[in-house]
Protein backbone atom coordinates (compact mmCIF):
# COMPACT_ATOMS: atom_id res chain seq x y z
CA UNK A 1 0.00 0.00 0.00
CA UNK A 2 1.41 3.38 -0.98
CA UNK A 3 2.27 5.56 2.00
CA UNK A 4 1.60 2.83 4.60
CA UNK A 5 4.25 2.71 7.33
CA UNK A 6 3.88 -0.84 8.65
CA UNK A 7 1.77 -3.99 8.48
CA UNK A 8 -0.61 -4.39 11.44
CA UNK A 9 -2.27 -7.54 12.86
CA UNK A 10 -5.74 -8.29 11.50
CA UNK A 11 -8.31 -6.48 13.69
CA UNK A 12 -11.38 -8.05 15.18
CA UNK A 13 -13.62 -5.80 13.10
CA UNK A 14 -13.49 -5.10 9.35
CA UNK A 15 -10.87 -2.58 8.24
CA UNK A 16 -12.18 0.86 7.15
CA UNK A 17 -11.39 2.06 3.60
CA UNK A 18 -7.78 3.15 3.12
CA UNK A 19 -7.68 6.96 3.31
CA UNK A 20 -6.19 9.19 0.65
CA UNK A 21 -2.99 9.77 2.61
CA UNK A 22 -2.42 6.01 3.13
CA UNK A 23 -2.03 6.33 6.92
CA UNK A 24 -3.44 4.22 9.76
CA UNK A 25 -5.86 6.51 11.58
CA UNK A 26 -6.92 4.23 14.44
CA UNK A 27 -6.85 6.10 17.74
CA UNK A 28 -3.82 5.50 19.98
CA UNK A 29 -2.97 6.83 23.41
CA UNK A 30 -1.97 10.48 22.97
CA UNK A 31 1.45 11.65 24.17
CA UNK A 32 1.76 13.48 27.47
CA UNK A 33 2.73 16.67 25.67
CA UNK A 34 2.68 16.96 21.91
CA UNK A 35 4.25 20.42 21.98
CA UNK A 36 7.26 19.17 23.97
CA UNK A 37 7.93 16.48 21.34
CA UNK A 38 8.15 18.95 18.45
CA UNK A 39 11.87 19.52 17.63
CA UNK A 40 13.53 22.85 18.44
CA UNK A 41 14.38 23.39 14.80
CA UNK A 42 10.67 23.39 13.93
CA UNK A 43 10.03 25.97 16.66
CA UNK A 44 12.85 28.12 15.27
CA UNK A 45 11.45 27.89 11.74
CA UNK A 46 8.07 28.88 13.14
CA UNK A 47 9.49 32.05 14.67
CA UNK A 48 11.40 32.82 11.46
CA UNK A 49 8.07 32.60 9.63
CA UNK A 50 6.45 34.79 12.30
CA UNK A 51 8.98 37.60 11.85
CA UNK A 52 8.85 37.49 8.04
CA UNK A 53 5.07 37.51 8.10
CA UNK A 54 5.05 40.58 10.37
CA UNK A 55 7.09 42.30 7.68
CA UNK A 56 5.15 40.98 4.69
CA UNK A 57 1.70 41.62 6.15
CA UNK A 58 2.55 45.19 7.13
CA UNK A 59 2.90 45.70 3.37
CA UNK A 60 0.32 43.22 2.07
CA UNK A 61 -2.49 44.56 4.29
CA UNK A 62 -2.08 48.03 2.77
CA UNK A 63 -0.88 47.27 -0.76
CA UNK A 64 -4.31 46.59 -2.38
CA UNK A 65 -5.65 49.94 -1.15
CA UNK A 66 -2.42 51.70 -2.05
CA UNK A 67 -2.70 50.34 -5.57
CA UNK A 68 -6.43 51.02 -5.94
CA UNK A 69 -6.73 54.35 -4.07
CA UNK A 70 -3.24 55.83 -4.15
CA UNK A 71 -2.34 54.86 -7.72
CA UNK A 72 -5.78 54.35 -9.29
CA UNK A 73 -5.18 50.75 -10.34
CA UNK A 74 -8.28 48.85 -11.64
CA UNK A 75 -9.51 45.86 -9.64
CA UNK A 76 -8.68 43.42 -12.41
CA UNK A 77 -5.07 44.67 -12.31
CA UNK A 78 -4.96 44.08 -8.54
CA UNK A 79 -6.08 40.51 -9.17
CA UNK A 80 -3.47 40.01 -11.91
CA UNK A 81 -0.67 41.45 -9.74
CA UNK A 82 -1.57 39.25 -6.78
CA UNK A 83 -1.99 36.18 -8.96
CA UNK A 84 1.32 36.68 -10.79
CA UNK A 85 3.10 37.27 -7.49
CA UNK A 86 1.87 34.01 -6.00
CA UNK A 87 2.39 32.05 -9.23
CA UNK A 88 5.99 33.31 -9.37
CA UNK A 89 6.59 31.97 -5.87
CA UNK A 90 5.02 28.65 -6.82
CA UNK A 91 7.18 28.17 -9.92
CA UNK A 92 10.36 29.03 -8.01
CA UNK A 93 9.50 26.47 -5.32
CA UNK A 94 9.77 23.64 -7.86
CA UNK A 95 13.41 24.37 -8.58
CA UNK A 96 14.45 25.24 -5.03
CA UNK A 97 12.76 22.11 -3.70
CA UNK A 98 14.43 19.93 -6.32
CA UNK A 99 17.80 21.56 -5.63
CA UNK A 100 17.45 20.83 -1.90
CA UNK A 101 16.85 17.15 -2.76
CA UNK A 102 19.92 17.07 -4.99
CA UNK A 103 22.12 18.75 -2.38
CA UNK A 104 20.69 16.69 0.47
CA UNK A 105 20.53 19.91 2.55
CA UNK A 106 17.84 22.55 2.88
CA UNK A 107 18.74 25.23 5.46
CA UNK A 108 20.89 27.50 3.31
CA UNK A 109 18.43 27.55 0.42
CA UNK A 110 15.69 28.56 2.86
CA UNK A 111 17.97 31.21 4.38
CA UNK A 112 18.76 32.60 0.91
CA UNK A 113 15.04 32.95 0.22
CA UNK A 114 14.44 34.84 3.45
CA UNK A 115 17.44 37.06 2.76
CA UNK A 116 16.25 37.97 -0.74
CA UNK A 117 12.80 38.88 0.59
CA UNK A 118 14.41 41.07 3.25
CA UNK A 119 16.44 42.91 0.60
CA UNK A 120 13.32 43.75 -1.43
CA UNK A 121 11.37 45.40 1.40
CA UNK A 122 12.92 48.88 0.96
CA UNK A 123 11.77 48.92 -2.68
CA UNK A 124 8.12 49.28 -1.65
CA UNK A 125 8.48 52.74 -0.05
CA UNK A 126 10.79 53.88 -2.85
CA UNK A 127 8.40 52.85 -5.66
CA UNK A 128 6.81 55.71 -7.61
CA UNK A 129 4.66 53.72 -10.05
CA UNK A 130 2.71 50.49 -10.41
CA UNK A 131 5.56 48.94 -12.40
CA UNK A 132 7.97 49.44 -9.48
CA UNK A 133 5.50 47.87 -7.06
CA UNK A 134 4.93 44.93 -9.39
CA UNK A 135 8.70 44.42 -9.70
CA UNK A 136 9.16 44.56 -5.92
CA UNK A 137 6.30 42.16 -5.31
CA UNK A 138 7.69 39.87 -8.02
CA UNK A 139 11.19 39.67 -6.51
CA UNK A 140 9.77 39.34 -2.99
CA UNK A 141 7.77 36.33 -4.14
CA UNK A 142 10.88 34.83 -5.75
CA UNK A 143 12.39 34.92 -2.28
CA UNK A 144 9.29 33.22 -0.92
CA UNK A 145 9.57 30.60 -3.64
CA UNK A 146 13.23 29.89 -2.90
CA UNK A 147 12.55 29.31 0.80
CA UNK A 148 9.15 27.63 0.69
CA UNK A 149 9.73 24.05 -0.44
CA UNK A 150 13.11 23.57 1.32
CA UNK A 151 11.63 24.94 4.56
CA UNK A 152 8.59 22.67 4.44
CA UNK A 153 10.74 19.67 3.56
CA UNK A 154 13.05 20.59 6.45
CA UNK A 155 10.08 20.59 8.85
CA UNK A 156 9.21 17.07 7.65
CA UNK A 157 12.86 15.96 7.91
CA UNK A 158 13.13 17.21 11.50
CA UNK A 159 9.83 15.74 12.71
CA UNK A 160 8.79 12.14 13.52
CA UNK A 161 6.08 10.93 11.09
CA UNK A 162 3.44 10.66 13.80
CA UNK A 163 3.84 14.40 14.53
CA UNK A 164 3.65 15.76 10.97
CA UNK A 165 0.20 17.27 11.49
CA UNK A 166 1.16 18.93 14.79
CA UNK A 167 4.52 20.20 13.46
CA UNK A 168 3.04 21.77 10.34
CA UNK A 169 0.14 23.11 12.40
CA UNK A 170 2.56 24.74 14.85
CA UNK A 171 4.67 26.32 12.11
CA UNK A 172 1.53 27.55 10.40
CA UNK A 173 0.16 28.93 13.69
CA UNK A 174 3.35 30.89 14.43
CA UNK A 175 3.46 32.10 10.83
CA UNK A 176 -0.10 33.33 11.21
CA UNK A 177 0.59 35.07 14.52
CA UNK A 178 2.97 37.17 12.46
CA UNK A 179 0.22 37.62 9.90
CA UNK A 180 -2.00 39.39 12.43
CA UNK A 181 0.77 41.20 14.32
CA UNK A 182 1.86 42.76 11.02
CA UNK A 183 -1.48 44.43 10.26
CA UNK A 184 -1.80 45.53 13.92
CA UNK A 185 1.56 47.28 13.67
CA UNK A 186 0.45 48.73 10.32
CA UNK A 187 -2.72 50.13 11.90
CA UNK A 188 -0.71 51.76 14.69
CA UNK A 189 1.81 53.22 12.27
CA UNK A 190 -0.91 54.44 9.90
CA UNK A 191 -2.43 56.30 12.86
CA UNK A 192 0.90 57.69 14.06
CA UNK A 193 1.94 58.82 10.58
CA UNK A 194 -1.45 60.20 9.45
CA UNK A 195 -1.91 57.39 6.89
CA UNK A 196 1.58 57.61 5.40
CA UNK A 197 1.84 54.38 3.42
CA UNK A 198 5.53 54.83 2.63
CA UNK A 199 6.54 55.23 6.29
CA UNK A 200 4.82 51.96 7.15
CA UNK A 201 6.55 50.21 4.27
CA UNK A 202 9.94 51.44 5.55
CA UNK A 203 9.29 50.01 9.02
CA UNK A 204 8.45 46.63 7.50
CA UNK A 205 12.11 46.07 6.58
CA UNK A 206 13.18 45.55 10.22
CA UNK A 207 11.44 42.25 11.11
CA UNK A 208 12.43 40.83 7.71
CA UNK A 209 16.10 41.36 8.57
CA UNK A 210 15.57 39.74 11.99
CA UNK A 211 13.99 36.66 10.37
CA UNK A 212 17.01 36.18 8.13
CA UNK A 213 19.41 36.44 11.07
CA UNK A 214 17.41 33.92 13.11
CA UNK A 215 17.38 31.17 10.48
CA UNK A 216 21.12 31.57 9.93
CA UNK A 217 21.92 31.26 13.64
CA UNK A 218 19.25 28.92 15.06
CA UNK A 219 18.40 26.29 12.41
CA UNK A 220 20.44 23.27 11.28
CA UNK A 221 19.82 20.48 8.81
CA UNK A 222 19.33 17.10 10.53
CA UNK A 223 21.98 14.40 9.94
CA UNK A 224 21.31 12.59 6.69
CA UNK A 225 20.21 8.99 7.12
CA UNK A 226 23.00 6.64 5.88
CA UNK A 227 20.55 4.54 3.87
CA UNK A 228 18.76 7.46 2.19
CA UNK A 229 19.00 7.29 -1.61
CA UNK A 230 20.92 10.07 -3.39
CA UNK A 231 18.90 11.95 -6.01
CA UNK A 232 20.81 13.40 -8.97
CA UNK A 233 18.00 14.63 -11.22
CA UNK A 234 14.93 15.28 -9.02
CA UNK A 235 12.81 16.72 -11.84
CA UNK A 236 13.50 13.90 -14.30
CA UNK A 237 10.62 11.73 -15.46
CA UNK A 238 12.07 8.73 -13.64
CA UNK A 239 12.21 10.55 -10.30
CA UNK A 240 8.77 12.14 -10.64
CA UNK A 241 7.41 8.65 -11.36
CA UNK A 242 8.58 7.65 -7.87
CA UNK A 243 6.03 10.02 -6.35
CA UNK A 244 3.09 7.72 -5.51
CA UNK A 245 -0.50 8.02 -6.67
CA UNK A 246 -1.56 9.00 -3.15
CA UNK A 247 0.65 12.10 -3.46
CA UNK A 248 -0.80 13.08 -6.85
CA UNK A 249 -4.31 12.63 -5.45
CA UNK A 250 -3.46 15.18 -2.74
CA UNK A 251 -2.12 17.55 -5.41
CA UNK A 252 -5.28 17.20 -7.53
CA UNK A 253 -7.61 17.92 -4.63
CA UNK A 254 -5.47 20.90 -3.57
CA UNK A 255 -5.62 22.38 -7.10
CA UNK A 256 -9.42 22.40 -7.16
CA UNK A 257 -9.47 23.70 -3.61
CA UNK A 258 -7.11 26.58 -4.48
CA UNK A 259 -9.44 27.78 -7.23
CA UNK A 260 -11.91 28.49 -4.44
CA UNK A 261 -9.58 30.62 -2.31
CA UNK A 262 -8.34 33.60 -4.28
CA UNK A 263 -6.06 36.26 -2.78
CA UNK A 264 -7.00 37.68 0.63
CA UNK A 265 -6.61 41.11 -0.99
CA UNK A 266 -10.26 40.76 -1.96
CA UNK A 267 -11.26 40.48 1.70
CA UNK A 268 -9.70 43.89 2.31
CA UNK A 269 -11.45 45.33 -0.74
CA UNK A 270 -14.80 43.85 0.36
CA UNK A 271 -14.47 45.53 3.76
CA UNK A 272 -13.67 48.85 2.08
CA UNK A 273 -16.69 48.31 -0.19
CA UNK A 274 -19.01 48.37 2.83
CA UNK A 275 -17.44 51.45 4.36
CA UNK A 276 -14.28 50.48 6.29
CA UNK A 277 -11.89 53.45 6.51
CA UNK A 278 -8.41 53.00 4.95
CA UNK A 279 -6.69 53.36 8.33
CA UNK A 280 -8.57 50.29 9.59
CA UNK A 281 -8.09 48.17 6.49
CA UNK A 282 -5.37 46.03 8.14
CA UNK A 283 -7.93 44.99 10.77
CA UNK A 284 -9.40 42.66 8.14
CA UNK A 285 -6.18 40.66 8.00
CA UNK A 286 -5.86 40.81 11.79
CA UNK A 287 -9.28 39.22 12.29
CA UNK A 288 -8.66 36.54 9.68
CA UNK A 289 -5.20 35.75 11.04
CA UNK A 290 -6.26 35.55 14.71
CA UNK A 291 -8.82 32.88 13.84
CA UNK A 292 -6.35 31.16 11.50
CA UNK A 293 -3.61 31.05 14.15
CA UNK A 294 -5.99 29.80 16.85
CA UNK A 295 -7.22 26.94 14.65
CA UNK A 296 -4.01 25.80 12.95
CA UNK A 297 -2.23 23.90 15.73
CA UNK A 298 -5.33 22.17 17.20
CA UNK A 299 -6.31 21.16 13.67
CA UNK A 300 -2.84 19.69 13.16
CA UNK A 301 -3.09 17.65 16.37
CA UNK A 302 -6.53 16.34 15.35
CA UNK A 303 -5.20 15.53 11.87
CA UNK A 304 -2.61 13.19 13.42
CA UNK A 305 -5.43 11.13 14.99
CA UNK A 306 -8.18 10.93 12.33
CA UNK A 307 -8.64 10.41 8.61
CA UNK A 308 -7.37 13.69 7.19
CA UNK A 309 -9.86 13.74 4.31
CA UNK A 310 -12.72 14.47 6.69
CA UNK A 311 -10.96 17.45 8.22
CA UNK A 312 -10.28 18.75 4.72
CA UNK A 313 -13.97 18.37 3.84
CA UNK A 314 -14.95 20.32 6.96
CA UNK A 315 -12.53 23.08 5.98
CA UNK A 316 -14.11 23.30 2.52
CA UNK A 317 -17.59 23.52 4.04
CA UNK A 318 -16.40 26.42 6.19
CA UNK A 319 -15.03 28.13 3.06
CA UNK A 320 -18.43 27.85 1.39
CA UNK A 321 -20.00 29.50 4.44
CA UNK A 322 -17.36 32.26 4.35
CA UNK A 323 -18.02 33.01 0.67
CA UNK A 324 -21.77 33.17 1.23
CA UNK A 325 -21.34 35.51 4.21
CA UNK A 326 -19.02 37.80 2.24
CA UNK A 327 -21.18 37.71 -0.86
CA UNK A 328 -24.41 38.67 0.88
CA UNK A 329 -23.03 40.94 3.62
CA UNK A 330 -24.78 44.29 3.82
CA UNK A 331 -22.40 45.90 6.30
CA UNK A 332 -19.29 45.48 8.40
CA UNK A 333 -20.74 42.83 10.80
CA UNK A 334 -21.53 40.50 7.89
CA UNK A 335 -18.10 41.04 6.34
CA UNK A 336 -16.46 40.42 9.74
CA UNK A 337 -18.30 37.10 10.04
CA UNK A 338 -17.18 36.08 6.57
CA UNK A 339 -13.56 37.05 7.26
CA UNK A 340 -13.57 35.05 10.53
CA UNK A 341 -14.92 31.99 8.71
CA UNK A 342 -12.26 32.45 6.03
CA UNK A 343 -9.58 32.38 8.73
CA UNK A 344 -11.11 29.23 10.24
CA UNK A 345 -11.03 27.41 6.90
CA UNK A 346 -7.38 28.39 6.47
CA UNK A 347 -6.51 27.03 9.90
CA UNK A 348 -8.27 23.75 9.17
CA UNK A 349 -6.69 23.17 5.76
CA UNK A 350 -3.28 24.76 5.10
CA UNK A 351 -1.13 22.83 7.57
CA UNK A 352 -3.22 19.76 6.83
CA UNK A 353 -2.38 19.82 3.12
CA UNK A 354 1.33 20.22 3.91
CA UNK A 355 1.20 17.26 6.28
CA UNK A 356 -0.52 15.15 3.60
CA UNK A 357 2.27 15.96 1.15
CA UNK A 358 4.89 15.02 3.77
CA UNK A 359 3.06 11.74 4.47
CA UNK A 360 2.86 10.62 0.87
CA UNK A 361 6.24 11.75 -0.55
CA UNK A 362 9.46 9.68 -0.24
CA UNK A 363 11.94 11.31 2.17
CA UNK A 364 14.59 11.84 -0.53
CA UNK A 365 12.06 13.64 -2.79
CA UNK A 366 10.27 15.81 -0.23
CA UNK A 367 11.66 19.05 -1.60
CA UNK A 368 10.56 18.16 -5.12
CA UNK A 369 7.17 17.00 -3.85
CA UNK A 370 6.52 20.29 -2.05
CA UNK A 371 7.76 22.19 -5.10
CA UNK A 372 5.42 20.39 -7.51
CA UNK A 373 2.55 20.78 -5.06
CA UNK A 374 3.14 24.53 -4.91
CA UNK A 375 3.55 24.82 -8.68
CA UNK A 376 0.12 23.29 -9.28
CA UNK A 377 -1.62 25.24 -6.53
CA UNK A 378 0.18 28.44 -7.55
CA UNK A 379 -1.17 28.12 -11.08
CA UNK A 380 -4.62 27.63 -9.63
CA UNK A 381 -4.11 30.72 -7.43
CA UNK A 382 -3.18 32.81 -10.48
CA UNK A 383 -6.34 31.69 -12.28
CA UNK A 384 -8.47 32.25 -9.19
CA UNK A 385 -7.14 35.76 -8.50
CA UNK A 386 -7.50 36.92 -12.12
CA UNK A 387 -11.03 35.49 -12.28
CA UNK A 388 -11.90 37.16 -8.98
CA UNK A 389 -10.74 40.52 -10.29
CA UNK A 390 -12.71 40.13 -13.53
CA UNK A 391 -15.85 39.08 -11.68
CA UNK A 392 -15.48 42.00 -9.28
CA UNK A 393 -15.35 44.48 -12.17
CA UNK A 394 -18.20 42.80 -14.07
CA UNK A 395 -20.54 41.32 -11.43
CA UNK A 396 -19.41 43.04 -8.23
CA UNK A 397 -18.33 41.48 -4.93
CA UNK A 398 -21.28 39.11 -4.75
CA UNK A 399 -20.42 37.46 -8.07
CA UNK A 400 -16.79 37.04 -6.95
CA UNK A 401 -17.61 35.29 -3.68
CA UNK A 402 -20.43 33.16 -5.08
CA UNK A 403 -18.00 31.84 -7.71
CA UNK A 404 -15.61 30.99 -4.89
CA UNK A 405 -18.35 29.06 -3.11
CA UNK A 406 -19.01 27.10 -6.29
CA UNK A 407 -15.38 26.05 -6.60
CA UNK A 408 -15.30 25.06 -2.93
CA UNK A 409 -18.30 22.79 -3.48
CA UNK A 410 -16.54 21.27 -6.49
CA UNK A 411 -13.48 20.57 -4.32
CA UNK A 412 -15.68 18.80 -1.77
CA UNK A 413 -17.05 16.59 -4.53
CA UNK A 414 -13.46 15.84 -5.65
CA UNK A 415 -12.48 14.77 -2.13
CA UNK A 416 -15.44 12.40 -1.91
CA UNK A 417 -14.97 11.08 -5.45
CA UNK A 418 -11.41 9.89 -4.86
CA UNK A 419 -12.11 8.47 -1.43
CA UNK A 420 -11.71 4.82 -2.36
CA UNK A 421 -9.58 5.20 -5.53
CA UNK A 422 -6.17 4.80 -3.90
CA UNK A 423 -7.40 1.82 -1.89
CA UNK A 424 -8.77 0.10 -4.98
CA UNK A 425 -5.55 0.70 -6.88
CA UNK A 426 -3.25 -0.40 -4.11
CA UNK A 427 -5.29 -3.32 -2.83
CA UNK A 428 -6.83 -5.17 -5.74
CA UNK A 429 -9.34 -7.84 -4.82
Amino acid sequence: MLGCRSALPAPAVPEPPVPIDGRDHRVTTPPVSTLSRIPRGVWALGFVSLLMDVSSEMIHALLPLYLAVGLGTPMVAVGIIEGIAEATAAITKVFSGALSDRLGARKWLAAAGYGLAALTKPVFPLATSVSWLVAARFVDRIGKGIRGAPRDALVADLTPPDLHGAAFGLRQALDTVGAFLGPLVAILLMWLTAENFRAVFWCAALPAAAATLLIVLAVRDPPRSPGLRRVRAPLSRAELARLPRAYWAVVGVAAVFTLARFSEAFLVLRAADVGLLPMWAPAVMVLMSVVYAAAAYPAGVVADRIDRRWLLAVGLAVLVAADLALGFAGGLPGVAAGVALWGLHMGLTQGLLAAMVADTAPAELRGTAFGMFNLVTGGAMLAASVLAGLLWDVAGPRGTFLAGAGFALAAMVAVMAIRSAPAAADHPA
